[in-house]
């Protein structure tokens, strides 16, 4: 009886083991100003599809060690990945996801710059857009947004309990970072989704369209802040449910 049960349970093993191998992974990579509880709303939506998300927690301190960061969550999770981008976390993704595991690619109001390109290239190629004069800069090098941007330019869709609570949970960004060049960009091999915000203050929403235009994507437009995993989740939950059954 004993030989029975261990066999069964080894068998359920196996089974749930290719299971989980035969499953896609969502990996959430965070912006600027910001941390993987950027997601949490989205990351709700995905697990009650039974679905397995890695919520990526960045260094910030330059595109080599976020790229990094980014591949070790890979490494961790079972089967294919879809990997997701939120502003500065589409620069990351674009180099992240040259990675054999990623099959599809999401940009959420995210660069998504070329090979030789670096984001700083990317945003100044379209007027600033008016959230940009509220970054402040530390004395060693590192952005962050005073809890008046947040609230005026960042989130200004979101309730006034949230917007303080990504004030305080934000992760400040080197500022060198921004000037790096990827060397291979993913979204040449990989088919694309990329969701505008109409309403964005950080990122130029035409610049947005265009970047979607650039890499093909698949591309839908939500009318939301900067932050519209944060203030429309179903949308971008559902965006990213596509991309992880289509690719």
């Amino acid at each position: 009886m004993k030989t029975v049960s261990i066999l069964t349970a080894g068998l359920l093993a196996m089974s749930a083991s290719a299971f989980a191998q035969s499953e896609t992974s969502v990996m959430l990579v965070h912006g600027a100003f910001a941390d993987g509880s950027s997601w949490n709303k989205v990351i709700s939506r995905l697990q009650k599809r039974h679905t397995e998300v890695i919520a990526v927690q960045l260094p910030l301190t330059s595109l080599k060690d976020d790229v990094a960061a980014t591949r070790r969550a890979i490494a961790r999770a079972h089967g294919d990945v879809v990997l997701v981008g939120h502003s500065w976390g589409g620069t990351v993704i674009s180099e992240a996801g040259n990675d054999a595991r990623v099959k599809a690619l999401v940009y959420v109001a995210a660069f998504a710059p070329d090979a030789g390109q670096s984001t700083a290239e990317l945003a100044n190629s379209y007027p600033a857009p008016p959230g940009s004069a509220g970054i402040a800069k530390t004395a060693d090098g590192f952005l962050y947004l005073p809890p008046a941007s947040v609230s005026k330019d960042f989130a200004p869709d979101v309730k006034p309990g949230e917007q303080q609570i990504i004030a305080a949970t934000q992760g400040p960004i080197k500022g060198d970072a921004f000037g790096e060049k990827i060397t291979r960009a993913a979204w040449h091999a990989k088919p694309s989704w990329y969701v505008v915000s109409k309403n964005d203050r950080m990122i130029n929403p035409e610049l947005e369209r265009a970047m979607a235009k650039a890499i093909h994507a698949n591309t839908t437009e939500v009318t939301a802040s900067h932050v519209s995993m944060v203030s429309q989740p179903e949308a971008i939950a559902r965006t990213i449910e596509q991309a992880r059954q289509m690719h």
